[in-house]
């Protein structure tokens, strides 16, 4: 019985790591630009150019303090001043590091209750928000987070002169109980996405 459990749990491990691998093997792919010219980032007041549309991308993510976990490899971006968030648009790939701020939540609620927020306790907080200019029509976006090894794909279609914004709203594991509250400190989960407060 012993001998079964231990092949079933190797199995399963043998499972996960093939799946972080081939999600590691996509995220250094899309960094990878295939094509240019599908969008152009918005700085500053620039006014979008005529014949395009514009998008606003959100992304945030809260992590632990750095070196919170002591096994944790010195080389990870929690906790650390900058954060790597890539978008790659229908081939055009850019990486934008989010700088982080120190964010406190409080753990309990006003009746002294433990807090429901996932994103209570002590870490950075990481925040992403660019504004760009592409053409109208049918576009892939992709996000991918190489420092938690998790990337996502929407689909989404704008007319020209249309102005949309694309939110990315992290998910957190709750991974010691599925009846325990999720918490930033044991990483994204997943991506819910927003196109104009509409989620697709």
């Amino acid at each position: 019985m012993q001998k079964v459990i231990i092949s079933v749990f190797i199995g399963v491990m043998s499972l996960v790591l093939l799946g972080c691998g081939a999600t590691a093997k996509t995220i250094k792919q899309k960094t990878q630009s295939e094509r240019v010219g599908v969008f152009t980032e918005i700085k500053n007041a620039e006014a979008p150019a005529q014949g395009f549309a514009v998008l606003t991308i959100k992304a945030t993510i809260k992590t632990h303090l750095e070196g919170y976990y002591l096994l944790e490899s010195k080389d990870s971006s929690h906790g650390k001043s900058g954060y790597p968030f890539l978008i790659n648009i229908d081939g055009q790939a850019v990486t934008w590091t989010a700088v982080g701020q120190k964010e406190s939540v409080p753990l309990y609620d006003q009746d002294g209750k433990t807090s429901h927020d996932p994103d209570a306790g002590e870490g950075i907080k990481y925040i992403l928000e660019k504004k760009i200019q592409l053409r109208p029509g049918t576009h892939k976006v992709l996000i991918g987070l190489s420092a938690d090894n998790y990337f996502r794909e929407v689909e989404i279609t704008f007319k020209e002169g249309y102005a949309a914004r694309l939110e990315f709203k992290p998910v957190y594991n709750n991974k010691s109980s599925p009846h325990r509250i999720p918490t930033f400190k044991k990483g994204i989960k997943e991506y819910e996405v927003y196109l104009d407060n509409t989620r697709i």
